[in-house]
């Protein structure tokens, strides 16, 4: 009985030593084991891994690719003009070793590329002007951009992996001004096309008038000629009618006559008694 009460505390100790002395390295992850703060092995395959307890620590690093999202940055281009840059970069922990030596954990490697990444856009980016920077040919400027990151990152283990601007904003007042001016230029267009459209306006109705002129002044042509047709096609009745009974054709434009000098009731005429006006009259002789 002594025995065992002895020996189970000696199993439950062992078996916590066991437990502290064992840790498991994930796919995802690379093990670093520490002995008072100094590296002595790099385990970079997944798996169970033993250590010493109480001695040894492990520090984990991800082997995954890992992204970066830089504070904006003011980058003045070769012309002078003002350009806020919003970047990101993906980056992967390729030297556990050498990243733990030189910064320690991810907290303090992101902030150190984040200081390199906009160096890099200021000095890459400022030699150009901000027409090339807002077209395609900034990807090769992008290259060169990681290029120079992938340099001062190898110092610390890391691989650069992209680096790529996410946004690219005219600041405040440039913004404002470029508002303005593109409101200017609207309302200076919108203002040409009313005077064309003006200009438009009075042609169209200038040509209408004319046409309608040409139209009528044709019409009346064409009118007078057909009156003209009907007044020798009655002349020429009419001097059919005369060369058959000319005492008739005397009878009826007497009446023609008549019924012209006379229409109204209110006409007075001032005739010889004599006169060929009255000889259809008979005995009808005008009143003194």
């Amino acid at each position: 009985m002594k025995v065992q009460k002895i020996l189970l505390p000696i199993i439950i100790a062992v078996g916590a030593l066991a437990f502290l002395s064992m840790f498991i390295v994930k796919e995802t992850n690379q093990a670093i084991v520490l002995q008072f703060g100094d590296p002595k092995r790099i385990i970079t395959k997944p798996g169970l891994n033993f250590k010493i307890p109480f001695i040894q620590n492990v520090v984990f690093l991800d082997t995954r690719i890992l992204n970066l999202d830089t504070p904006p940055e003011e980058v003045i281009a070769s012309d002078q003009k003002r350009l806020i840059v919003d970047a990101f970069a993906r980056f992967r922990i390729v030297d556990p070793l050498k990243f733990y030596i030189s910064v320690g954990n991810e907290r303090v490697a992101r902030s150190r590329l984040a200081t390199i990444i906009n160096s890099r856009l200021r000095n890459v980016l400022g030699q150009q002007e901000l027409q090339t920077l807002l077209s395609k040919d900034r990807t090769k400027q992008m290259a060169l951009i990681q290029e120079g990151v992938n340099t001062e990152a190898e110092s610390f283990g890391i691989k650069i992996v992209d680096v790529r601007i996410k946004r690219a904003d005219l600041p405040q007042a440039n913004s404002d001004a470029i508002y303005r001016r593109m409101q200017t230029e609207r309302e200076r267009e919108a203002k040409e096309f009313r005077a064309r459209g003006a200009e438009m306006a009075v042609t169209i109705t200038s040509t209408a008038d004319k046409d309608v002129s040409v139209i009528l002044a044709n019409a009346n042509k064409d009118s007078e000629i057909m009156k003209g047709q009907g007044d020798g096609e009655r002349n020429k009745i009419f001097a059919e009618a005369f060369g058959r009974d000319a005492e008739f054709f005397a009878f009826y434009r007497a009446m023609q006559a008549y019924e012209t000098a006379l229409i109204g009731g209110q006409t007075s005429l001032i005739l010889s008694p004599d006169s060929e006006f009255f000889k259809f009259f008979g005995n009808i002789k005008p009143k003194n």
